[in-house]
């Protein structure tokens, strides 16, 4: 065998030999001595990773070429090591781009011969060979490669000019902070951004209660407590079958057999599990009522339960003041449903707050919130006095008195100016370096700034040296405030003659956005580390201390939600709990629920998201004059967001109704003004369609749904939209829902429901729908029926065995068929055996089968 091989080698060499030969002669000259204008241009090879010494000129080198490895990485290097700082690819893709980039490490010496290397593609598959070609010149010609633009322009109508000779009209580009300074000493527009949670006393229904079975789950080992007690006889008494169960358990998959095999289809699922509220033992920034709820909600899915869910807590909002507020943790819970009602709108019921002693009277409201109608109000308090709904309202400044001293000065000390310390945490870069920049615009004589890496923070020497120049002294620590005594060392350490009198809570982690039924109990309480371990940390260590300022930087997430932010809007709803809690026990506390800040606090896409859903980023300017204007009137919870309400409140409300936009005047009239169809032009589809056949009809609405979606998209033509593909596989956001409503419910002149996306979930599914509704040909009955089924493959199609495993879907479909074929759910005994070892592909294929569809 190794003779064969031998003998191959010798032909593949002379092959070779003899092929590259010809080509060798004309090559060699031009090998041996490559030019540029006057100029020779040393060459490296990959075969040897070291500079050409005239083997170009030989068959040999390349068909060692060919046999041989390749030594890109000591190319690169032989290069970098003898100055080249700019690398040129030429080739059809970038392919060796990021390669480069991994070869040479910078050395960080500041002598400048590896610091600066650049790698360079002029070429990218699929993208337009023009524009790449001249970003790539142009990234060239910026760090100084001489690029001959005559050349490139030759035989083109391209020509110089001269320049004007009057002087430029500039626009600064880079971000002013001494004009920001400067800018708060004035008068703000916060009155556009500031809004306020409200509790508006509702009607209290008099239904009997909800009916059928209810499973309601406690704290393990709580069953026989009295709330529980109480909830559980009230439901017994109105009609409800309720299965209680203790405890979520550490298994998921446990946790959702037993919810399978707990009460078959219940009609709801109660959890009062936020009612343990001791931190749980490996994730103290959870409270082991919300380790468990995450898990709840997971076997939920799991188990394929789709009743809707109500969290119940005590002490968690607070509706008639601060005092009612006993519970930070279980105040995270309601950020965590937020979340939910966003992420899971179809099976999310809401959230209840019952007061410390759950009597009677308290039990039997409650009953009344789960029996109210679907749609209803999801965010509820009960009190001894009645039952008290939460709206987002406006808050104009005009409403608040102003502190008797304006603005930060209560940063200082009293009465002795300028000496007193401003702890800020994450204050070396985002938003709390804005607030650092305040504060030293304000008279703080000595700015304490902290963030994980400290003085190492990208930036903070400049940073420290605004601050200063605005007459603040400056001290940068590292320390991680999750960690009690790092930041007990910290606090210790802070000088008598400058005392802290104000703290600044910025710190925290953002979230991958993602649903909770895919994260760990770990990741969640990562999110919450950083905000909620600070914050308790500062309430403990600082105790009773009298501060000027108490500031918890919180977000929007935990108040209106974000889609995939859960997580991190449980986080921020625990800060908002926790300002409640301190102003409860006479203690200085500011919560902020902030919308989302311009200037790199978030990415190019994020903020057009926010643009496209109403919802734009704030520049730091205006978001710091609103907190200027907060802390100058002492508040104790604020909303500050930007609001488009003509475009967010459609887009919010698409696949639920939103009871907290209510109160606000705007979001109604956008409301309104998206379910009004009474301007749709009549186009005289219906009467259209009523002289097609069926099949007519169905190509026709296909049609129009497909050009709208293409349109929405951006597809060539409407041809090229996949008519059996779920509208998410193709692209599709709430935006872009509201937007498809919208120009359907132009097309055909009707009004059409706001969720008919989700409940359509094709194409063709939604195409089905709309001659339903449209076509009354008598024919029509089984066409729902279908396009759920439609909904129903799509979905199944894009789960994973193990998926489909985990949920029991095949066993269900199996006595879905039992009851078509008229078999009470029984299978005869061949094909129940084949079903037993079918995939979820065969199952369809039987279905499709069964009902002719295939």
């Amino acid at each position: 065998a190794q003779g064969c091989k031998t003998k191959r080698l010798a032909v593949s060499h002379a092959f070779h030999s003899a092929l590259m030969e010809p080509m060798l002669e004309e090559f060699r000259e031009v090998a041996e001595s490559v030019t540029y204008g006057q100029a020779r241009v040393a060459a490296v090879s990959t075969v040897t990773g070291l500079a050409v010494e005239g083997e170009w000129s030989t068959a040999e080198y390349w068909v060692d070429q060919v046999r041989r490895p390749v030594r890109f990485a000591d190319a690169v290097g032989t290069l970098a090591g003898r100055g080249v700082t700019t690398f040129v690819e030429l080739g059809p893709d970038a392919a060796l781009v990021p390669m480069g980039t991994e070869c040479v490490t910078p050395d960080g010496d500041g002598d400048g011969d590896v610091d600066e290397v650049a790698f360079v593609a002029v070429q990218r598959r699929d993208r337009d060979e023009v524009v790449e070609l001249l970003t790539g010149l142009g990234r060239l010609y910026a760090r100084g490669v001489k690029v001959d633009w005559r050349a490139y322009f030759a035989g083109t109508s391209a020509r110089t000019t001269d320049l004007p000779t009057y002087a430029f009209q500039r626009k600064p580009y880079w971000y002013d902070f001494a004009a920001e300074a400067s800018a708060y000493r004035q008068p703000s527009d916060a009155d556009d951004l500031r809004y306020q949670i409200a509790w508006d006393r509702i009607a209290e229904a008099h239904e009997a209660g909800p009916t059928g079975p209810w499973i309601v789950v406690a704290p393990d080992g709580r069953g026989e407590d009295q709330p529980v007690t109480a909830i559980t006889g009230a439901l017994t008494r109105r009609g409800a079958e309720v299965v209680l169960m203790e405890g979520a358990g550490e298994n998921r998959d446990a946790l959702a057999q037993r919810l399978r095999t707990a009460a078959g289809g219940p009609a709801g699922v109660l959890s009062l599990l936020a009612l343990d509220d001791r931190p749980h033992d490996a994730h103290p920034e959870l409270s082991r009522g919300t380790a468990a709820t995450l898990l709840l909600v997971q076997a939920l899915d799991d188990a394929g339960i789709g009743a809707p869910l109500w969290c119940a807590t005590t002490g968690a909002v607070a509706v008639h003041g601060s005092a009612e507020v006993a519970s930070p943790r279980q105040a995270a819970l309601w950020g965590l449903g937020i979340g939910l009602s966003l992420d899971q709108p179809d099976v999310w019921g809401g959230l209840v707050d019952l007061p410390a002693d759950v009597d009677d009277t308290a039990a039997r409201r409650l009953c009344h919130v789960l029996a109210a109608r679907p749609g209803g109000e999801d965010q509820v308090a009960v009190r001894p006095d009645g039952v008290y709904a939460r709206r987002l309202v406006r808050a104009p400044l005009a409403a608040v008195p102003a502190a008797r001293r304006p603005a930060l000065d209560a940063a200082r000390p009293s009465g002795d100016a300028g000496n007193g310390t401003v702890l800020i945490t994450g204050g070396t870069g985002g938003v709390g370096a804005h607030v650092a920049r305040m504060m030293a615009a304000d008279g703080a004589g000595h700015l304490l700034l902290t963030s994980r890496s400290g003085r190492a923070a990208e930036g903070v020497d400049a940073l420290c040296a605004e601050l200063e120049a605005l007459g603040s002294r400056v001290t940068v620590a590292a320390c991680d405030v999750a960690d009690r005594d790092a930041l007990g060392r910290l606090i210790g350490g802070i000088a008598e003659d400058r005392p802290l009198t104000a703290v600044v809570h910025a710190a925290g982690a953002a979230q991958s956005p993602g649903p909770l039924t895919a994260m760990t109990l770990g990741e969640l309480a990562e999110v919450a580390r950083a905000k909620v371990l600070g914050a308790a940390h500062l309430d403990e260590l600082l105790g009773d201390r009298s501060l000027d300022a108490f500031v918890l930087f919180s977000s929007g997430a935990g108040v209106w939600g974000s889609a995939g932010q859960a997580a991190y809007g449980s986080a921020n709803a625990y800060l908002d709990g926790l300002a409640h809690h301190r102003r409860a026990r006479g203690l200085a506390a500011t919560s902020i629920a902030w919308g989302s800040w311009e200037a790199g606090m978030v990415d190019a896409e994020v903020s057009a998201m926010g643009r496209r859903i109403g919802a734009p980023a704030m520049s730091p300017r205006r978001a710091v004059g609103a907190l200027r204007e907060v802390l100058g009137r002492g508040e104790g919870h604020v909303v500050v967001a930007d609001f488009d309400w003509s475009r967010f409140a459609p887009t919010y409300a698409l696949a639920r109704p939103r009871p907290l936009l209510d109160a606000l005047p705007e979001a109604r009239a956008a409301l309104a003004a998206d379910d009004d169809t009474a301007g749709a032009e009549d186009s005289g589809l219906v009467g259209q369609l009523a002289a097609m056949s069926a099949a007519d009809q169905e190509r026709t609405l296909l049609d129009l749904v497909r050009t709208h979606v293409a349109e929405l998209l951006g597809y060539d033509a409407p041809g090229a939209v996949d008519a059996t593909r779920a509208f998410d596989d193709l692209g599709f956001d709430s935006v872009a829902a509201v937007d498809l409503r919208s120009r359907l419910t132009k097309s055909v002149g009707r009004k059409l429901p706001a969720t008919m996306v989700f409940d359509f979930a094709s194409p063709t599914a939604l195409a089905g729908f709309l001659r339903a509704e449209l076509c009354q040909d008598g024919d029509t009955g089984e066409l729902p029926a279908l396009a759920a089924l439609d909904r129903l493959e799509t979905t199944v199609a894009a789960l994973a065995p193990e998926e489909i495993e985990r949920m029991g879907i095949s066993g269900r479909l199996q006595a879905l068929l039992g009851r078509l074929t008229g078999s009470d759910g029984e299978i005869g005994g061949d094909v129940s055996d084949q079903l037993q070892s079918a995939s979820a592909d065969d199952v369809f294929d039987f279905i499709d089968k069964e009902l002719g569809l295939a």
